[in-house]
C-alpha cells in the first residue's frame, strides 16, 4: 500500500472520529437543548464538556460539611444541586450531566407511565457510578432480566421470609444485648445508634444470604461499603475510558477490593454448590435458594445464570438488602425520638400484640401503627431519592411529548414525596395517620404512583417485603426494651450518598425499660 493511501486512510479515520467526538460533546447537546426549550423546559445552557457537573460537585462537597436544624423538610439539604435547579427553573426543569440533559419528572401520572414501560424507558447504561459498585437484577434489561427475576423470585416468597425470620431475630438479639450492656449501670446512655444499625443490617443480610458462611459474608459487606466511599472519591474519572488503569491510590484500592470481593464470593458459591451436590448443604438461605432455583432453570430450559451472574446478584443482596433497611430503621428511630407520642403508640401496639415475650412472624401482620410509621418514614426519608431512566435508540412518546433519544429522565422521588400538591400543606410534617386507610387514600387521590420508595411497575424492588419485615422485627424488639430521644449532641444530616445515611451519626439517649 502506498504512502498516499496510508495517509488518506489515516486522515479519513481522524475526520470520522473527530466528527463523532464533535457531535457527542457539542452538536447533539445543543440540538437537545433546543428541543428542551421548545418543550417549555428551563435550565442552564450547555457548557462544554462537563455541563453542570462542576456545580454539582461543589454543592455536594459543601453540603457534606454542614448539618441542619431538626426538620423533615430536607430536600434542599439532602439533594442541594437538584433542589437548586428545580427551585430556580420550576417543575419543568433540566440539568446537564456532561453532554446529557436530565429532565426532572414530578408528575405521578408520567412517573407511573415510565415505570410501567421498562422496555421504552430503560436503566442508564452504562452508569459509571453504580456499575462500578453493583449490577445484577437492578441493572440488567430485557430477556436476561426476565430470566434472572424468575430465578431469584423464590428467594423472596412468604415461606422463605418465614425461614429468614430466625436470621433477622438472631441479629437483633445480638444488637440489643450490646445496648443492654451499655445501659446496665445507669439505665440510660447516649449512643450513636447508626453504626449499630448499619452493622445489624449487614449482619442480617450475611446470615440470610449465606447462612453457614456468615463470617465471610460480613467481610464482603465491609468491602462493599468501602467501595461506595472510594467510588465517590473517583466521581470525575469514572467516565474516563480505561479508568481502571489510572494509577491513583484510590483507584488501586478500588480494583483490589473488586478482586477480593469476587474471589471471596466465588469461594462461598463453589463451597455451597458442592455441598448441595453431595446432599450436605441446605437451601434455606438466599444463596441456597438462588442456586437451587438456577439449577432447576438449567435442567428445564438449558440456560440459567452463569457464575458471574450469581456473583453480581450476591453483591446486590448486600448493597440493596442492607443499605435500604438500615436507612429505614435509623430514620424511624430519629423520627420516634422527636415524636414521642408516636413512639408511645407504637410501643403500646407491640406490647398488645407480643407482650414482653418473643416477637413472632405471624404477629407482624397485626402491627398497623408500626406499618403507618414505616410508610411515613419511607415518604420523608426515602432510601432512593431519585430514579434515573433514559430514552435509548429512538424518539419515545411520554404524555403529550416526543422525547428524543439520549435524554435522561430523573424520577424525583424525594421531591414527589414532599410535594404539598400531593400530600397537602402538612407534606413536611411527620404524620403517620395519613396512611391509616392505605396508600391510595394518603395521596389526595393522586394514586399509588405518588408513593414509590421501592420504585414501581414490573421492576419494583424484589426485596421490599424482606426490608419491611426486617424493619418491623427490629423496631418491635427495640421498642419492647428501650425508649429513646434525641441527644443534645445530635446533628440532623440526612445527606444523599446513593441512599441517605445520617452523615454525622444518630446520637440518641437510650433508656432500658425492660
Amino acid at each position: 500500500m502506498s504512502k498516499v493511501a496510508v495517509v488518506t486512510i489515516f486522515v479519513a479515520l481522524v475526520l470520522k472520529w473527530g466528527w463523532k467526538l464533535l457531535n457527542w460533546v457539542w452538536l447533539e447537546p445543543k440540538k437537545l437543548e433546543k428541543w428542551l426549550k421548545d418543550e417549555g423546559y428551563k435550565g442552564n445552557s450547555y457548557r462544554f464538556p462537563l455541563g453542570d457537573l462542576i456545580e454539582l460537585a461543589s454543592m455536594i462537597k459543601e453540603g457534606k460539611t454542614k448539618h441542619i436544624s431538626m426538620t423533615h423538610d430536607i430536600t434542599s439539604y439532602a439533594l442541594p444541586f437538584d433542589h437548586h435547579i428545580i427551585s430556580k427553573y420550576g417543575k419543568k426543569s433540566f440539568a446537564w450531566f456532561g453532554p446529557k440533559p436530565r429532565i426532572y419528572i414530578r408528575d405521578p401520572e408520567l412517573i407511573e407511565e415510565i415505570l410501567l414501560r421498562p422496555n421504552d424507558f430503560k436503566k442508564l447504561h452504562p452508569d459509571p457510578f453504580l456499575d462500578s459498585i453493583v449490577r445484577g437484577l437492578i441493572a440488567i434489561e430485557g430477556h436476561k432480566w426476565i430470566k434472572h427475576r424468575k430465578i431469584i423470585n423464590p428467594a423472596f416468597n412468604i415461606q422463605n421470609l418465614k425461614v429468614m425470620f430466625l436470621a433477622i431475630s438472631s441479629s437483633c438479639i445480638d444488637m440489643i444485648k450490646e445496648w443492654e450492656i451499655l445501659t446496665a449501670v445507669t439505665g440510660s446512655v447516649e449512643v450513636d445508634v447508626w453504626p449499630y444499625i448499619s452493622s445489624l443490617a449487614g449482619d442480617v443480610i450475611s446470615r440470610a444470604a449465606f447462612g453457614s458462611c456468615y463470617e465471610e459474608g460480613k467481610k464482603i459487606f465491609g468491602l462493599q461499603k468501602e467501595q461506595v466511599d472510594l467510588a465517590l472519591q473517583m466521581l470525575f474519572i469514572l467516565n474516563v475510558p480505561g479508568r481502571r488503569f489510572i494509577p491513583t491510590r484510590v483507584n488501586k484500592k478500588f480494583n483490589q477490593n473488586v478482586k477480593e470481593i469476587r474471589s471471596t464470593l466465588m469461594a462461598i458459591i463453589n463451597k455451597r454448590k458442592k455441598a448441595i451436590e453431595t446432599g450436605e448443604g441446605k437451601c434455606d438461605d438466599l444463596l441456597g435458594i438462588l442456586l437451587e432455583s438456577n439449577k432447576k432453570e438449567i435442567e428445564e430450559h438449558g440456560v440459567g445464570m452463569s457464575m458471574e451472574d450469581v456473583i453480581e446478584e450476591c453483591k446486590l443482596f448486600y448493597s440493596a438488602g442492607s443499605e435500604t433497611t438500615s436507612n429505614l430503621i435509623v430514620w424511624t428511630m430519629v423520627c420516634l425520638s422527636v415524636h414521642q407520642e408516636w413512639q408511645i403508640k407504637a410501643r403500646d401496639e407491640i406490647l398488645q400484640v407480643f407482650g414482653n415475650g418473643k416477637v413472632d412472624f405471624e404477629g407482624l401482620k397485626n402491627l398497623k401503627i408500626i406499618t403507618m410509621i414505616l410508610n411515613e418514614v419511607l415518604r420523608l426519608y426515602t432510601p432512593i431519592s431519585m430514579t434515573i431512566r433514559v430514552t435509548h435508540m429512538k424518539e419515545t412518546k411520554l404524555g403529550n411529548m416526543m422525547i428524543p433519544p439520549g435524554v435522561l429522565l430523573a424520577l424525583a422521588v424525594m421531591h414527589v414525596h414532599h410535594d404539598p400538591e400531593i400530600w397537602g400543606d402538612d407534606a413536611h410534617e411527620f404524620k403517620p395517620e395519613r396512611f391509616s386507610e392505605g396508600i391510595l387514600n394518603a395521596t389526595k387521590n393522586k394514586g399509588s404512583s405518588a408513593f414509590f420508595p421501592f420504585s414501581g411497575g414490573p421492576r419494583v424492588c424484589i426485596g421490599q417485603n424482606f426490608a419491611m419485615t426486617e424493619a418491623k422485627i427490629t423496631m418491635a424488639m427495640i421498642l419492647q426494651r428501650f425508649s429513646f430521644e434525641l441527644s443534645p449532641s445530635y446533628k440532623h444530616s440526612p445527606f444523599v450518598v446513593i441512599i441517605m445515611p445520617p452523615q454525622f451519626g444518630a446520637h440518641l439517649i437510650l433508656r432500658n425499660i425492660a
